[in-house]
């Protein structure tokens, strides 16, 4: 048995819940706070959207969820698993490869119960302020309220692990001439429902899956989709199998009359303009002193995406990366988490992990690669395997690889959005014979 902490847990989606059950594993005193009324992070779908739909008033209510009513997941269930606890059809449930958002759900539900986590969560408990006692490392205050109360309540831990999710704060495109522009604007995030642009012309700014999908769910009811895409190589003109789904360079700019102009020489007169343009990493409770900053979308400094050299390890973040094996990511980086807290394993001293970062932040830099890209982790490749060799633990199953390359093809190649249905289990066997058999 190693050493026995008390560890804040700030949120209780996948990576929170991750974090729970592998504390809890080692003996830790877990606390998780949920600012929602229920646990599962953004996995669990919210209708309601914020008063402002692009989400940039600082004054508006913010709603944590971005799913949308019809949203399926992008990678099949066998991506969607833990080592330990498979991700499997059930009875009744939704049997498809790529279920629904309430099938994910479901399955974090029974995951909480089988696990007994339930009662290390604290829902409706909104944490406000996160900072260390003083010049401690190994104290921090943590200020949270619960429900609409005014009152505060204040604790103090040994340690804190942030798993609030990328989710909240979007990144909204810059388009010329927008502020004179007449139609309506609305982020991804409040997206809900496609009735409400029944009959409309809509255009949408971004190429990653939420792009990909949104205009696919959209197209059930508007007149017109056109997608604005910055990334080059992209087939231009009407989406094959989509009689109303239209494929343009990035916008030009927008006028007064509703004209939106492409730089491909197109131009259509919008009623709406859709930002699929991802998020900003936001945490408005940590104060640290500047230690840990987000400066164009990159956390840090961050340890391979984890622990604040300075501030090792009673500070750490999971589920940070984003594009790879999340759900082995957030899994392997909590296990790694637990476990240095209670002493079975060591990192580097502060000085080598601050050299490992700024080694690693110069890398991308001679490669071209922008800030923004620092936890892209299409680009790192070997990092799963990382944190497996911290572990002891034997590699990624190379089928799983296979797999996400599969469906991620099909996302940035826009291709019909009816693979998700034609690709049964038949043919994810095949996959994973195929890679089993290299």
């Amino acid at each position: 048995m190693g050493w026995v902490v008390r560890v804040a847990v700030i949120g209780s989606g996948v990576s929170g819940l991750c974090a729970a059950r592998e504390l809890q594993r080692e003996g830790h005193r877990v606390v998780v706070f949920e600012k929602r009324d229920r646990i599962g992070g953004t996995r669990a779908y919210d209708p309601r959207v914020e008063s402002d739909p692009l989400s940039i008033d600082p004054a508006r209510e913010i709603i944590h969820g971005s799913l949308y009513r019809n949203l399926r997941t992008n990678l099949p269930r066998q991506l969607m698993s833990f080592s330990d606890y498979p991700f499997l059809k059930r009875e009744g449930g939704d049997p498809r490869s790529f279920p629904g958002h309430e099938e994910v759900l479901r399955f974090l539900d029974r995951f909480v119960r089988d696990f007994g986590l339930a009662e290390l969560v604290r829902v409706d408990t909104e944490v406000v302020r996160v900072a260390r006692v003083g010049t401690r490392k190994d104290e921090w205050v943590v200020e949270s309220r619960t429900g609409r109360s005014d009152s505060v309540s204040r604790e103090v831990f040994e340690a804190v692990v942030v798993c609030s999710g990328n989710f909240v704060e979007p990144e909204i495109a810059a388009v010329e001439g927008i502020e004179k522009w007449p139609g309506y604007q609305i982020h991804s995030h409040n997206y809900r429902i496609p009735e409400q642009f029944r009959g409309q012309v809509v255009v949408i700014i971004g190429y990653g899956a939420s792009a990909f999908d949104i205009s696919r769910d959209i197209s059930s009811e508007a007149k017109e989709v056109h997608l604005a895409i910055r990334k080059p190589g992209v087939k231009l003109g009407r989406v094959e199998n989509h009689k109303n789904i239209w494929h343009h360079m990035m916008i030009e700019r927008v006028y007064e009359d509703g004209t939106v102009a492409f730089q491909d020489g197109f131009s259509v007169c919008a009623d709406t303009i859709l930002h699929c343009t991802g998020f900003k990493y936001h945490y408005p409770f940590l104060e640290t002193n500047g230690i840990v900053t987000v400066e164009e979308n990159r956390v840090g400094p961050l340890y391979n995406h984890v622990f604040p050299p300075s501030l090792a390890p009673w500070l750490s973040f999971i589920g940070i990366p984003i594009k790879g094996l999340l759900f082995d990511t957030m899994e392997l980086q909590s296990k790694w988490i637990a476990r240095v807290l209670s002493g079975k394993l060591m990192l580097p001293s502060e000085e080598e992990m601050m050299a490992s970062t700024e080694e690693f932040y110069k890398k991308m830099e001679e490669n071209g690669l922008p800030k923004r890209s620092t936890h892209f982790l299409l680009f790192q490749i070997g990092y799963q395997n990382w944190l497996c060799a911290q572990l002891g633990l034997p590699p990624i199953e190379e089928w799983k690889y296979k797999m996400y390359e599969e469906s991620l093809n099909n996302i940035y190649e826009m291709r019909d959005i009816r693979y998700k249905d034609q690709w049964d289990d038949a043919y994810w066997e095949g996959i994973i014979k195929d890679a089993k058999s290299i």
